[in-house]
Order: C-alpha cells, then structure tokens, then sequence
C-alpha cells in the first residue's frame, strides 16, 4: 500500500481520522463545524495527485461542493442560534442542516459530484470517500432528524442509486451509485436505531472493502476488464459472492440488515416505503448479475493490463472474507429462528 510508505499521507489520514472524533464527540454544533473543516483540509492532500490530472481535479471539485455545504452548515447552525425562540422556523432550519450533511455525504439530489469525482480517485480514496467520510454527516445528522424530509430523501437515495448505476460502464461509478442506493436504506437505519446504523454502515464497509481489495489487486476500473479469458475461477466467484452480497440477496451476509429494516417496516405498515426499497435493491442486484453473467460467459477477451502473477497470499485473504460473507448469513438465519 502506498499510504504506509509515505508518511506525509500517513500524517494527513491520521489527521483524517481525528478530525471525526472532533466532530463526533463536539457539545456545540460550532465544534462540529470545526471537526468537518479539518476533515476537509485533510482529505484533499490524501486524493491530489500532481501525475494525474483526474485526481486533480477530482479534488479540486471535492473542495468546492465541501465548501458549499459546510457554508450551508454554518449558516444554519447561527440561523438557528440567533432564531432559537423562533418555533415557527425550527423546520426550515433542520431542513437547511440535514440538506448540508446530506450535501457533504454525497446523498441524492445532492449527489451529482459523488460518481464524478469516485471516477479520479484510487480504489483506497474511494474506500475512505465511502465509509468513513460519511461516519461524521450521518452522526450529526442523527442529532437534527427531520422525519418527514428524509423520508422524501430515502427514496431519492434508493431510487437514483439503482437507476443511475444500470448504464455504467465504469465500476468506480457503478459503486459510487451502489453508494447512493445503500446511504437511503443507512439514513433510515439512522431514524430507527443508532445500534441498527452502526451494524449496517460496518456490514456495508466490510463487503465494500474485500470489492475494493480485489479490484486494486486486479488493476481493474471498468467493466469490460471483467471479460478476460483467463481469469482465475475464485476470482469470478468472489466477485459473484460480493456483488450479491452487496445487493442484499439472501443468503449472503448483506441481506441481513435489510432484512431487519423491511422487518421494522411492514410492523410499522410503511408498505410504500417497502415496496420501492425492496424493488430498487432488485434493480441493483439485475446490474450485478449481468456483469457476473458477462464475466462468467464472454472468455475470448484478451487483456494486457490484467495482473496474472499476483500473489496467492492475498487471494487466499479475498477468499477467507467471501466465505464469512456466505457463513455470517447462514449462522445469522439460525440466530434468528
């Protein structure tokens, strides 16, 4: 890995990682303004790169909506100090909060850079642009819920994720929209239960980083890299395991949080809410099978760029965490009866 050989990176991830619990253990909305900011300023230098002109820009472009939204914050966290005995405004000052996190998270309709700038990231930026730069807008925004606004959100999330990742031929796009599709079932999660949030959001980043691993372990960036003749069988069948896994099909392990969320929501009679949750993680889980189906069946590609030799120690590794993805659901099921 690059970033543990550099120790200019290595400052600035560490920097990174403190600027959350900042945030997240901030008793004033102005402290956790000042955690995003350092976040901020440390995720830039970690996704620049002056040999890549995609990298550049992409963090060029991160800059800019992050500022956006960070002035959207500031200035509804002093809209709503100076209007605190004002309860008329109280809802269009946590519309204008949730709207700045949900801007920061890369949430739908604010999603628009999201697969823009996944596509100049490395596979490793991308993990961290996915996981743990959403673990500090999802927490303070467990703080200000507006129930009725994020409802409007969630099918938003759900519905743009499935759609927009059907006509994708980059797979740092197609998981940056996987991405979108599974923040609306986490910002439910977050309306629920902050435990029930914690246990989907570490499911969700354990699945995406054996995705990532194998793809840098591959070099692999679109999909018609998947095509190669000879690709190693295991490789084919991790891909497969993770990508259904991802998808929320049993019985792998990422089915079962979203089987505990359809579960909360038919008790609570929210059946539209199910029905279109459940019909875009079918859309999801349609574009997931054709790419293995392609993978599977077209063998006369022949590609320069694949990595034959790479060592067997790290797809023993891959190997190892597919197999606790099919076992955790299995064991789960039992749990569960």
């Amino acid at each position: 890995m690059y970033y543990l050989f550099n120790s200019n990176k290595m400052f600035f991830l560490f920097i990174l990682f403190f600027s959350t619990m900042i945030s997240i253990s901030s008793n004033s909305w102005f402290g956790c303004w000042i955690g995003l900011e350092i976040n901020l300023l440390s995720f830039i230098p970690l996704i620049s790169n002056s040999n890549n002109l995609l990298a550049s820009e992409a963090s060029l472009k991160y800059f800019l909506t992050q500022s956006i939204a960070s002035m959207n914050f500031l200035f509804s966290i002093l809209m709503k100090m100076i209007l605190m005995k004002n309860f008329e405004m109280n809802n269009f000052i946590s519309i204008m909060i949730n709207s700045s996190l949900l801007m920061k998270m890369g949430s739908a309709p604010f999603h628009f850079w999201f697969p823009n700038i996944s596509e100049g990231l490395s596979w490793f930026n991308n993990f961290i642009l996915m996981t743990w730069q959403k673990i500090t807008p999802m927490i303070l925004l467990s703080y200000y819920l507006n129930f009725n606004f994020l409802y409007i959100i969630i099918i938003m999330n759900t519905m743009i994720g499935a759609i927009g990742g059907l006509n994708q031929t980059s797979l740092r796009k197609l998981m940056a929209f996987s991405s979108i599709n599974n923040l609306g079932w986490m910002i439910f999660t977050l309306m629920i239960s902050e435990n029930l949030w914690m246990f989907y959001f570490l499911t969700y980043s354990f699945l995406i980083s054996i995705m990532f691993f194998l793809f840098y372990n591959l070099n692999m960036f679109f999909i018609n890299q998947l095509f190669i003749n000879n690709m190693n069988f295991m490789v084919k069948m991790n891909l497969f395991i993770n990508f259904m896994s991802l998808g929320g099909l049993p019985p792998f392990l990422g089915f079962l949080p979203k089987w505990i969320i359809i579960n909360f929501l038919m008790m609570n009679k929210l059946y539209l809410l199910t029905f279109i949750m459940i019909m875009s993680s079918l859309i999801t889980i349609y574009f997931y099978i054709r790419i293995i189906y392609s993978s599977f069946m077209f063998n006369y590609f022949k590609m320069k760029w694949f990595k034959i030799n790479f060592k067997n120690k790290l797809m023993n590794f891959i190997n190892f965490f597919s197999l606790i993805s099919i076992l955790g659901m299995i064991l789960s099921t039992f749990l569960f009866i």
